[in-house]
C-alpha cells in the first residue's frame, strides 16, 4: 500500500507557479510582451502616418505604395495630384501615400566618404 501512495504523490508534482493559475499568469505575461513588442509600436507608426497624411500641403515630397516619388501639387477630397517630373502630374489616392520622401545614401557613397576622411 505504501508503494501506491508513493506513486500517487509522484504523479502530480506541484507546479512552480501554483497550479492552473500559473498557466493564466504565463499567458498574461506573454500577451504583455506581445503587446509592447508588436502591437503598440505598430499603432504608433499608423498614428504618425495618419497625422502626416492629414497634414499634407502643397510642395511636400511623398512616396506612394508603388515607389513613385513626387511633390504634392493639388489636394482634393481623397485624391492627391503629384508632380513626378517637370510638367508631369499623376493623381493618386491619399491612402496610397506611405510617407515623406527621405533619400537613402548608397553604401558605396558612404565607404568613399569614409575613405576620403582618412
Amino acid at each position: 500500500m505504501s508503494s501506491l501512495a508513493a506513486l500517487i504523490a509522484q504523479a502530480a508534482p506541484p507546479s512552480p507557479l501554483g497550479g492552473s493559475g500559473g498557466m493564466f499568469v504565463m499567458m498574461a505575461i506573454m500577451f504583455a510582451i506581445f503587446y509592447f513588442m508588436m502591437i503598440r509600436p505598430q499603432r504608433k507608426q499608423e498614428d504618425a502616418l495618419k497625422k502626416f497624411i492629414d497634414g499634407l500641403q502643397k510642395g511636400d515630397e511623398v512616396v506612394t505604395t508603388g515607389g513613385m516619388v513626387g511633390k504634392v501639387d493639388k489636394l482634393q477630397d481623397g485624391v492627391v495630384t503629384l508632380e513626378v517630373a517637370s510638367g508631369v502630374r499623376v493623381r493618386v489616392m491619399k491612402s496610397q501615400i506611405v510617407g515623406p520622401f527621405a533619400p537613402v545614401a548608397d553604401s558605396a557613397t558612404k565607404t568613399e566618404s569614409v575613405a576620403e576622411k582618412k
